[in-house]
C-alpha cells in the first residue's frame, strides 16, 4: 500500500511512472531491412517472412472470398451469437458519430462550409499471438465500414500449419471486408503502406502490435508520402478509483483482467479506505490462483501499485495527472463525479461496468491511447476514418464587403499578389 499523503514529490512521481518501453537499435535495424525487402520483392518477401517468422508451410497471402463467406458455418453457435451482438452494439454506438456537413454565411455573400470525406483506403492490423482477436477486427472494421472507405485491407498472421481462425473471418465478413491478408508483423505493415501485387496500398494504417509492428508504423508514416497511422501504441493499463463501499473482489478482477495482457501492463488502484486496499490485496492473491495467465499477471503487478488517497476528489486529480487508458469508477453515485474526469481513454462507471465490457461488446471502442497519450489523443472513433475539408463560395457583393479585411491584411503582410487577386476582381465588378 502506497500512502499518497505521506509520500514525497519524488516518491509520487515514481509511483505513477510507467514501465519503460525499450525499443532498441536492433529492432529499428531489423524493421528497416524488412521494409526494404518488401519494397524490393513484394509478395515474395511476404511469403519468405511467413515461413521464417510464423513457421508456415506452403504459405499464401490472400484469403479466398469463399472462405470468408463460409466462415460462419465453422463457428459454434454461442460464439457466432456473441460476435453478432458485439457487432450490433459497436455499430449502433459508432453510427452516432457519422459526421454532418455544416454551412454558415459568415457575412452577406460569403458562404463557408465544413465537409467530410472518408479516407479512401485503410489498413487494419490484427495481431496473432496466442488466440484470435475477432474483437479487434470489429473495433476497427465497423469504423471502416461506416465511413464508406473504398478499400479496406485486413492483415493478420497465421501460425504454423493452422488455418486462419473462422472467428476472424466472420467478424471481417460482417464488416464487409474482403481483402484479408495472411501475414503479420512489420512485413504486413510495409505491404499495406507500399502495396504489392496482392496487397492494396492504403492511406492510413490502424491497429495494435508488438515493437516491430509499432516501429514499422512509425518509420513508414515518416517516409511514405501521405501515409498516416492511428496513434502511438504502448502497454495496456487500467486505473481504478474506489470508495469504502466498493467490492474488493470486483476491484481485484478488474485489475487482473488488465494485468494478464502482458508483463509490461500496469494497473493502479486509488482508494480512500485502507481496509478496502487490504481486502483487495487478498482478493488478488485468491484470484491469481485461478488464472491461466497468472505468471504474466504477477509480472505486471510488479509495475503496479495500490494507493491510499485522502479523498475521492484527490483520486481524480491523481488520475488526471496519470492519464489512464482505462478508468474504472467503483464509487457511490459515480455519475456525479464524471465532471471531474480528465485525460482518459475510456471510463467505466459503477460496480457493474467492468473494463471487459468495453473490450468486447458494450459498443464503445477498445482502441485507446496508452502511456499518458490520453492527454492529447482520443479513443479510436469514426472521425479517424474521415478527413475534413472546407468550401467557400463568395458572390460579387460578398467579395466587395470582404475586401475591407483582405486588402489591409495582405498589404500588412507584404503579399502584393494576394491583394492583387482581389483588386482585379473588384475592378471587373466596377467595370
Amino acid at each position: 500500500m502506497f500512502d499518497w499523503q505521506l509520500a514525497t514529490s519524488e516518491q509520487r512521481i515514481e509511483c505513477l511512472s510507467r514501465p519503460a518501453v525499450k525499443v532498441g537499435d536492433k529492432v529499428k535495424a531489423a524493421v528497416e531491412t524488412i521494409i526494404e525487402n518488401v519494397a524490393r520483392n513484394g509478395d515474395n518477401a511476404l511469403i519468405d517472412y511467413a515461413e521464417q517468422f510464423d513457421a508456415r508451410v506452403s504459405p499464401r497471402i490472400r484469403v479466398t472470398e469463399t472462405e470468408i463467406a463460409d466462415s460462419e458455418y465453422a463457428l459454434a453457435p454461442e460464439l457466432k451469437s456473441a460476435i453478432d451482438l458485439a457487432y450490433s452494439n459497436i455499430k449502433k454506438f459508432h453510427q452516432l458519430q457519422l459526421p454532418q456537413s455544416k454551412t454558415v454565411e459568415t457575412q452577406p455573400g460569403v458562404i463557408c462550409e465544413l465537409r467530410y470525406q472518408a479516407i479512401e483506403a485503410v489498413g487494419l492490423y490484427v495481431p496473432g499471438g496466442s488466440a484470435p482477436l475477432p474483437s479487434s477486427v470489429l473495433m476497427q472494421g465497423v469504423c471502416a465500414q461506416l465511413s464508406g472507405a473504398k478499400t479496406i485491407v485486413l492483415a493478420t498472421p497465421v501460425k504454423g500449419d493452422s488455418q486462419i481462425n473462422p472467428a476472424i473471418l466472420y467478424a471481417a465478413k460482417l464488416c464487409g471486408i474482403t481483402d484479408i491478408i495472411e501475414c503479420g508483423g512489420a512485413g504486413a505493415i510495409a505491404a499495406m503502406a507500399l502495396g504489392t501485387d496482392s496487397v492494396p496500398k492504403v492511406n492510413k494504417i490502424f491497429g495494435p502490435g508488438n515493437s516491430f509492428v509499432t516501429m514499422a508504423k512509425q518509420l513508414l508514416s515518416q517516409s511514405v508520402p501521405g501515409l498516416a497511422i492511428d496513434m502511438p501504441a504502448g502497454p495496456s493499463e487500467v486505473l481504478v478509483i474506489a470508495d469504502k463501499g466498493a467490492n474488493p473482489e470486483f476491484i481485484a478482477a478488474d485489475l487482473l483482467s488488465q494485468a494478464e495482457h502482458g508483463e509490461d501492463s500496469q494497473v493502479i488502484l486509488l482508494a480512500s479506505d485502507s481496509q478496502l486496499i487490504e481486502e483487495t490485496q487478498a482478493a488478488i492473491e485468491r484470484q491469481l490462483g485461478e488464472l491461466s495467465r497468472a505468471d504474466i499477471a504477477r509480472a505486471a503487478l510488479k509495475n503496479s501499485t495500490l494507493v491510499l488517497v485522502e479523498s475521492i476528489e484527490q483520486a481524480f486529480e491523481i488520475s488526471a495527472e496519470y492519464g489512464p487508458e482505462h478508468l474504472i469508477l467503483q464509487i457511490r453515485d459515480a455519475e456525479c463525479f464524471l465532471p471531474l474526469v480528465k485525460n482518459v481513454g475510456s471510463v467505466f462507471v459503477g460496480d457493474y461496468t467492468p473494463e471487459s465490457a468495453g473490450d468486447y461488446a458494450s459498443g464503445t471502442n477498445h482502441v485507446l491511447p496508452t502511456y499518458g497519450y490520453s492527454k492529447t489523443y482520443s479513443s479510436l472513433n469514426l472521425m479517424d476514418f474521415y478527413k475534413a475539408y472546407t468550401v467557400q463560395t463568395i458572390t460579387k457583393e460578398g467579395l466587395r464587403g470582404l475586401s475591407s479585411a483582405i486588402l489591409p491584411l495582405a498589404q500588412a503582410e507584404g503579399l502584393d499578389a494576394h491583394a492583387n487577386a482581389v483588386k482585379v476582381r473588384l475592378e471587373s465588378i466596377n467595370d
